[in-house]
């Protein structure tokens, strides 16, 4: 018998019982969509923790005051202002390969303009702060080094703060005050989106950090700095010799924890992607199951066709039909079920996927490979879960098929 007209005989068996033929596709349906749902999502997720990654900018090393194990105790990045304006010239001036250093301080306050005011995140940067995170002005100028060095009140401001507080009237030149202390606005930044942690880049207030120690926090030591390798190559050995660098000069002991942490961009971003290949893999491992439940389905509702059809077997098999066309009939039979319910499982997972990304806003990213993936698991589930029902029919007796009542 060709495998044309055992695929007619088996489509026109389907089509006799149409609900049944439905309900039995629905568990591939919704096994296959969920698939291609939740692998968008979580390539969507990736991406964008990517993304907020290289908003850091290139090459770029994060030391931070404290360590995550001081004592025994964590104590977290940032907790203590163990960290001096000198390690930062230290580490431009001493370590070979570093391109440029950024001094951060950061501090959260009110800031006014008029009759407008803004809760917005202040930063105190040096003068190479945006080349160093590669981020552009939409307009006006960066505060210079002679700004940093005399502390003067030069400010500049990210998109959401901008349109916070003048709307869509220009922000360069106007004055905005920062704890009642005035600050001209020198420049406006490009938009750069969330961060790694999720908070909005675009508002923020960047000034010399001279100024944001003498004129806003009164701090004397830094909580962080940051600065840039020349290479990604050169990122690990730049890494260390910071370390030792900044142990030599904080007088730690042999054996004794750090009083910083220095994490590179590259430490940063593998630690965010492993955390989201977990939840890709949890995601993925809950489809697999809705695959799996949807065929079980399958081999359920075939034995049952089995057993409808006993005595249309024992009469293909009477007119010569053998055990081989009987089992590739029936086998054909699941196999159009799987296939069938994993395209349109396919397509409403797609349709899913964008749905999620116009109403909800959440990141998800198509994967054509997942695509082929998930259709050439659909139909695995249909040889695998429909080859024992089909290898029961062929293995019926004529005489007792014939006799089946």
């Amino acid at each position: 018998m060709r495998i044309l007209a055992i695929l007619k005989i088996a489509v026109r068996a389907l089509h006799r019982n149409k609900l049944r033929t439905i309900l039995t596709m629905l568990g591939i349906i919704i096994g296959g969509s969920a698939v291609i749902a939740m692998v968008s999502l979580g390539n969507g997720a990736k991406s964008m923790v990517e993304k907020q990654i290289a908003s850091l900018g290139q090459n770029v090393i994060l030391i931070f005051s404290g360590s995550t194990s001081r004592g025994g105790v964590n104590t977290g990045w940032g907790s203590a202002g163990t960290l001096t304006i000198d390690d930062a010239n230290a580490i431009l001036r001493e370590v070979p390969g570093i391109v440029s250093v950024s001094p951060e301080v950061r501090t959260f306050s009110q800031v006014a303009a008029g009759n407008q005011n803004w809760a917005t995140q202040i930063l105190g940067e040096s003068q190479d702060y945006l080349e160093l995170r590669q981020w552009a002005l939409a307009e006006g100028t960066m505060f210079t080094e002679q700004d940093v060095r005399g502390a003067t009140k030069a400010a500049i401001v990210g998109q959401t703060t901008a349109r916070q507080l003048y709307g869509e009237s220009g922000a360069i030149g106007q004055v905005i005050r920062i704890k009642q202390v005035p600050f001209v606005i020198a420049g406006q930044l490009a938009p750069k989106g969330l961060s790694i942690m999720g908070s909005d880049q675009d508002d923020v207030v960047i000034v010399p950090y001279t100024s944001a120690m003498k004129r806003l926090t009164g701090a004397t030591t830094l909580r962080s700095i940051n600065a840039q390798a020349e290479s990604a190559d050169a990122l690990t050995s730049v890494q260390q010799q910071i370390i030792d660098l900044l142990r030599q000069r904080h007088r730690i002991q042999q054996g004794r924890d750090d009083d910083f942490t220095v994490r590179t961009q590259q430490e940063i971003a593998d630690a965010q992607t492993a955390a989201s290949k977990v939840m890709r893999m949890l995601l993925l491992a809950i489809a697999l199951v809705s695959l799996a439940v949807g065929g079980i389905g399958i081999m359920n509702i075939m034995l049952v066709s089995v057993t409808e059809r006993t005595r249309e077997i024992g009469i293909r098999m009477a007119v010569g039909a053998k055990g081989g066309h009987i089992l590739m009939q029936f086998l054909i039979e699941a196999v159009t079920l799987s296939v069938i319910g994993g395209a349109i499982g396919i397509a409403v997972g797609v349709g899913t996927s964008h749905i999620l990304t116009l109403k909800f806003d959440w990141p998800t990213l198509t994967s054509l490979p997942w695509i082929v993936i998930s259709f050439l698991c659909s139909a695995a589930v249909g040889i695998l879960f429909g080859f024992y029902p089909a290898h029961k029919a062929s293995n019926l007796d004529p005489i007792d098929a014939l006799r089946y009542e």
